[in-house]
């Protein structure tokens, strides 16, 4: 018997051997009355039927009650739990620590963003050198008292006098866009309206910027009605939205998505077109040094990922997949475009290319080895100048600026190391620490270790495990493994304040690098979407197998987490496999797989996922979709559902439905909750202070269905 047979042969007879979930003394919960007003849907000649769907109306007075009667069991439940407290005193103290941006370049000035600690929103500031004093220029935490407005974009004109910046309010995807004097602090009278899944783009003479919009919804669903027909649109400084120019459309084609930046010598206009989530896309551009230029169709095959990276003159650089599913770099001459004349500038390599960027004269390329950064200096004709020298195993990010700047800044991190600010010298190659943050956490008392397992089908799936030293693997010990795997996004060791305090109290953190990511490519990525998704959910209950098997935990003490697909990924697998795992946290998921694409930007996730309206993808997604593949009378792991009323990203009613649902089918005395958390959405732009008590709920949660004992 081979090693990997003898090892699931003993998961399989300790699966037996065990009730899965630790004893719990609680009586069941009686949980809040849930009506059901069926409605049947034919699929292809297959009845649905969905008895929860008015759950879907955020607005109706009985969806709200019901909202509430949910929260008052969730959160009498989290607020019983005698570790809250101090698991949430240890989340403040470990989150109280400076946390800065990497510097950018603009005009005389340098801009940064600083978190002082526990401010629930960073801080934008203006400095006139590295080692000058901080200059506020904007303090979003000044514009609410609950920290739930916060800065979502921003762009610096060229000069560094004028910044343009976007707000969202309560966790929404929706943008306001204003714009502030860097010199004196006040606010333009411009305000720009209905901005969503945009930046803005100055031009280089800073009379106006580009950005993306949709038409304002109808009253009543702005969190829930589909986004279709998105435009791009010029804004001239000191006049009305109303006078705004459309500088490109569809109408024929709603279910594209406009993008425009500037060029670095501000030449040009550059608009990318993309569909949905796919990671093809198209190119086009607009010659702005030429008074009322035409828009100029460049890529319009829509077979690969076009990146834009700056251009030298009319030869336009771009990253791409194009013949190289692990990307590369090509110049396009806009003057002579046809592909006999494109010229390979760095080929593909053994690593996957994710970003690059041009600063100095030199290409900065941002590759992925094993799902852990390494970054590569070229020069512009594509000779290798050396590597950056990286601390550690970890993630890099940021080595942006222009093509004349003598330095550019960067952070790292590791699953032990929070965000430290490195300035590079492109001279000389050297890089020297700008700002390291001093956190309350003994790093040196941790190790990560990367392994790999065989998936199901045989295929190497790498995983980081990360612990205290001298772990003892005798299967007891409380692991949380959290996992993503899907449309394109790469999973890498970053450091996380409520991973940090996890491993403090004694917990095993696993992290998975599932197909549907980007960590190997795209032929990685597509291995996991649409018929081919069930891999991905292969791969995490892998992972699960491989850690029981080598004891680093077993299935009472195991738990699982994952938010947004990572919740359709814990929704799948906890209907699955629900012996497998003690406790499940499915945040903000996709939960009904047959009716995503109706609600705001659902749609564009058809690439990754499929749709009910094709019958292939149809029977692909009803074999996996966690709403209907929950089953009467089964004993599910102790779960707490997490969502949010203004996450108009993932609509709340896949959560409500899901909770509604499982507390109908879970028989057994563990819980199964639903926490829903008020003027909070998808996650981004969310405080610090409702980071920490989500946080905190979790891991108390944790602590008693995993039958642990805080000590820290």
């Amino acid at each position: 018997m081979s090693k990997v047979t003898s090892s699931f042969a003993l998961l399989a007879v300790a699966l037996a051997a065990s009730c899965a979930h630790p004893s719990v003394k609680a009586p069941k919960l009686a949980y809040p009355a849930t009506a059901k007003n069926p409605v049947i849907d034919t699929y292809h000649g297959t009845p649905i039927t969905d008895p929860y769907r008015w759950l879907e109306d955020d607005n109706a007075p009985a969806t709200k009650d019901w909202v509430k009667a949910q929260n008052a069991v969730t959160f009498a439940q989290l607020a019983s739990l005698p570790e809250r407290s101090a698991i949430s005193n240890r989340l403040t103290q470990l989150w109280n620590f400076e946390r800065w941006s990497a510097p950018s370049h603009h005009g005389a000035l340098l801009f940064v963003s600083r978190n002082n600690g526990l401010q629930n929103q960073s801080v934008l500031y203006s400095m006139a050198s590295l080692d000058g004093e901080l200059r506020e220029l904007l303090d979003p935490n000044r514009l609410s008292t609950d920290g739930t407005v916060a800065l979502s974009g921003s762009d610096v004109s060229d000069d560094g006098k004028l910044l343009a910046y976007g707000l969202s309010r309560s966790g929404s995807d929706w943008q306001e866009w204003r714009v502030r004097s860097v010199e004196n602090g006040k606010d333009l009278p411009d305000i720009v309206q209905w901005v969503k899944f945009s930046s803005a783009s100055w031009t280089k003479d800073g009379k106006g910027f580009f950005y993306s919009r949709y038409d304002a919804p109808k009253t009543g669903e702005a969190l829930t009605g589909a986004n279709y027909f998105h435009k791009l649109y010029f804004h001239r400084l000191g006049t009305p939205q109303s006078s705004d120019v459309l500088v490109f459309d569809r109408p024929d084609k709603k279910e594209w998505n406009f993008y425009g930046g500037v060029s670095d010598d501000g030449r040009y206009l550059i608009i990318t077109a993309s569909e949905g989530t796919d990671p093809r896309n198209r190119v086009l551009y607009r010659d702005l040094s030429q008074a009322d230029a035409p828009v100029v169709e460049l890529l319009m095959d829509f077979d690969a990922d076009y990146s834009f990276i700056d251009n030298d003159g009319p030869i336009f650089w771009f990253r791409t997949d194009l013949n190289a599913p692990r990307s590369r770099v090509i110049g396009i001459d806009v003057t002579r475009p046809d592909r006999a004349n494109w010229r390979e500038i760095i080929p593909q390599s053994d690593e996957t290319l994710t970003t690059v960027s041009a600063v100095g004269d030199r290409f900065f390329c941002h590759y992925l080895k094993d799902a852990r950064s390494v970054v590569k200096a070229f020069n512009l004709e594509g000779r290798f100048e050396g590597d950056v020298d990286l601390p550690g195993i970890g993630s890099a990010g940021g080595f942006g600026g222009k093509r004349s700047d003598k330095e550019t800044f960067y952070s790292f991190t590791s699953f032990t190391t929070p965000g430290t600010v490195y300035r590079y010298d492109v001279a000389s190659g050297t890089s020297s620490v700008w700002r390291a943050p001093k956190v309350d956490f003994d790093s040196a008392a941790y190790e990560t270790q990367q392994i790999f397992y065989p998936s199901k089908d045989g295929t190497r799936v790498p995983m980081f495990v990360t612990h205290k030293k001298g772990l003892k693997l005798d299967g007891k010990n409380p692991t949380y493994l959290y996992g993503y795997g899907g449309f394109n996004i790469s999973l890498t060791p970053t450091f996380s304040v409520p991973i940090a305090a996890w491993l403090e109290m004694g917990g095993v953190y696993a992290m998975p690098n599932l197909r549907g990511g980007g960590e190997y490519g795209e032929a990685w990525h597509k291995a996991g979407t649409q018929l081919q998704k069930q891999n991905v959910f292969d791969d995490f209950i892998g992972a699960a197998e491989w850690l029981i098997a080598n004891k680093y935990t077993g299935p009472e003490r195991l738990a699982i987490g994952g938010g947004s697909n990572g919740g359709l990924l814990v929704g799948a697998c906890m209907t699955q496999r629900p012996e497998l795992y003690a406790a499940a946290l499915p945040a903000v998921g996709v939960m009904d797989m047959l009716r995503f694409h109706k609600f705001t930007i659902g749609w564009a996730w058809t690439s990754d996922y499929g749709s009910s309206d094709n019958a292939d993808e149809f029977k692909a997604l009803l074999a996996y979709s966690p709403y209907h593949n929950l089953k009467q009378g089964t004993r599910y792991p102790s779960t707490m559902v997490t969502t949010a009323d203004h996450d108009d990203r993932v609509v709340p009613a896949h959560s409500f439905k899901f909770a509604a649902r499982l507390q109908e089918c879970h028989e057994g005395p563990n819980p199964v909750l639903i926490r829903i958390d008020v003027k909070a959405g998808h996650g981004a732009g969310k405080p610090t202070s409702k980071q920490i008590a989500e946080a905190a709920d979790r891991w108390a949660f944790l602590v008693r269905e995993l039958g642990m004992k805080v000590r820290f």
